[in-house]
């Protein structure tokens, strides 16, 4: 719960920075930038209520369809985890209590095992199975967060406008100690 209240905390703040805008700008094109942030900020925000609400559901509303299956296979498979483990916990905890419960017609049917055998077994799958659940939570703010990320990736611009440049780096440092590396430049175009 504290983690959900934390992450609708940040959303609520980087929503609230994204807004800040320099004094310094147009009127009218700070009016169209702030209508246009407001826009995409509202759209992921949307998107990121709609998966904590209904996990793939951001993703749906930005249309990427294709990640929905993913998700929800991976919620099956930690889902069948959590159940095989959760099963076999019991079972070799079941095991365990009926050995030690002093009662000679109870039977636990691990003969083959010793005490400590039952209780390692019982302790793995109990491990297990917690992993599962705290993996299964990670999914869930992952779902959350891929909503909210694509959301504002939507309007990215990848024209042709824009371009990365490579250029080796040559420099000599403060003790004359030669230095190679790689430049990497953004050019933006208008």
């Amino acid at each position: 719960m504290k983690v959900l209240i934390f992450f609708f905390l940040l959303v609520f703040f980087l929503n609230q920075s994204v807004r800040a805008q320099d004094k310094s700008q147009d009127s009218t094109e700070t009016a169209l930038s702030d209508s246009l942030t407001s826009i995409a900020n509202h759209r992921a925000n949307k998107a990121a209520i709609l998966s904590a609400i209904i996990p793939g559901g951001g993703q749906v509303y930005n249309k990427s369809y294709w990640k929905v299956p993913v998700l929800y296979g991976g919620i099956a498979a930690l889902i069948y985890f959590i159940d095989f483990n959760e099963k076999n916990y019991k079972t070799f905890r079941t095991a365990y209590i009926f050995r030690n419960d002093l009662d000679s017609t109870t039977v636990d049917g691990f003969s083959t095992y010793t005490n400590d055998d039952l209780l390692v077994r019982r302790d793995y799958y109990r491990r297990n199975r917690d992993l599962c659940y705290i993996i299964t939570g990670v999914v869930y703010l992952l779902n959350i967060i891929d909503a909210y990320v694509d959301a504002h990736l939507k309007d990215f611009d990848v024209s042709d406008d824009l371009s990365l440049s490579t250029h080796p780096y040559f420099n000599v440092d403060a003790k004359g100690s030669p230095a190679a590396g790689l430049s990497l430049c953004f050019k933006f175009r208008k």
